[in-house]
């Protein structure tokens, strides 16, 4: 996608909407997941996973679990309750921004 600020506002939402699928995930995988299920469309970059990750986590939304892989310590992120409630909100918010945006872009179609 050319113009990522296109979907950095919704950066929060997908990642809460992945670890509600998948239970945990660490950031890498977050970042593959991604970009398989945009066929490569979308990319996201560290710099930008990872402070959405601590902030995320500093809201009380995921909590973190350190495991030990080949001798290297992996952090995996999964929701927490609240985590659970806020990816339903956010969902729903992103839900209607998509179809207030499609009635300005695509009016027939509605």
């Amino acid at each position: 996608m050319a113009n990522s600020n296109l979907y950095k506002g919704s950066l929060s939402t997908v990642i809460l909407k992945l670890l509600k699928e998948t239970d945990r995930m660490y950031g890498y995988e977050i970042t593959q997941k991604v970009k398989a299920l945009t066929n490569g469309e979308l990319s996201i970059t560290e710099g930008a996973l990872y402070p959405a990750l601590h902030k995320l986590e500093a809201e009380g939304f995921l909590e973190v679990e350190l495991v030990k892989v080949d001798n290297r310590f992996r952090k995996y992120y999964r929701l927490t309750e609240s985590g659970s409630k806020e990816t339903t909100l956010k969902l729903s918010e992103l839900e209607r921004y998509i179809q207030t945006m499609q009635q300005l872009v695509n009016p027939k179609l509605i």
